[in-house]
């Protein structure tokens, strides 16, 4: 079984005295296929040095995340534009808007999420959004971007059955991780009514662990436990949502 998590940090400082080993942990559960979000440009090289160690495994997106839109955020995109014209990414993110923690930066970060998406349209890939206390806002936009040139994953999808739908409506499929297997999760309620076309598998990881870790350090290899959810959830073997996932991750990022 090859299993693919569509959004990792493996970069985290929470992993700097065991990287290797929780990556090789990953590869021994299966889990093969490593996709690395962007987060600002003090992390850029970090993710240039875990490709080039597993270049045949980790993947690697640029964008400039929500919650690090600040005062300096033009030279922050003007960086994701520098680095986008240089090589190939996977995706670019993980972009959108977080209202979560400060509300201060809501027209500049409403900004940039629309210029990573004209980014991602202009180099044909797709983007993976992050969306925190704001659904409304990253919908908006996605229904005004609307068009078959947007695709992409909504990353740890915690929304409502209608939230999803018009997720999936405008191109994105769900980022299911850790959430779907809490008590209080919600989402495991409605997901088997969303065709499984619509899934992908990821862990957040460090953040978000899935049951029986929660609360603790998550990694990659928890993608299995979250597959163990899904197959409960959607009533089919281990091996057909390992199947299914990643190839629903294959057709978001072409490879």
């Amino acid at each position: 079984m090859i299993f693919t998590d569509t959004h990792t940090h493996l970069y985290s400082e929470e992993f700097t005295e065991d990287r290797d080993i929780m990556i090789h942990r990953a590869f021994e559960a299966g889990v093969t296929r490593l996709f690395v979000p962007s987060i600002d440009s003090s992390y850029t090289q970090n993710m240039y040095d875990l490709e080039a160690q597993y270049p045949a495994n980790v993947f690697l997106m640029m964008g400039l995340h929500p919650c690090y839109v600040k005062e300096n955020y033009t030279a922050e995109l003007a960086h994701v534009e520098t680095e986008l014209a240089k090589r190939k990414f996977a995706a670019i993110g993980e972009i959108g808007i977080d209202l979560f923690w400060d509300k201060t930066f809501l027209k500049q970060q409403q900004e940039v999420f629309i210029r990573q998406i004209q980014l991602a349209k202009q180099y044909k890939l797709p983007i993976n959004i992050h969306c925190r206390d704001a659904f409304d806002e990253v919908l908006e936009i996605l229904e005004q971007e609307k068009s078959p040139e947007l695709w992409g994953i909504f990353h740890c999808f915690t929304g409502d059955f209608n939230q999803a739908n018009q997720a999936i409506s405008c191109g994105m499929k769900l980022g299911i991780g850790g959430v779907a297997t809490f008590k209080n999760g919600k989402i495991d309620q409605f997901l088997n009514e969303i065709e499984i076309k619509n899934i992908v598998l990821e862990t957040d990881s460090p953040y978000l662990a899935p049951v029986p870790f929660r609360g603790k350090r998550n990694e990659s290899s928890y993608v299995k436990l979250i597959a163990d959810k899904l197959s409960e959830i959607y009533n089919l073997p281990l091996e057909e949502i390992a199947a299914i996932t990643t190839q629903n991750s294959k057709d978001v990022f072409g490879f």
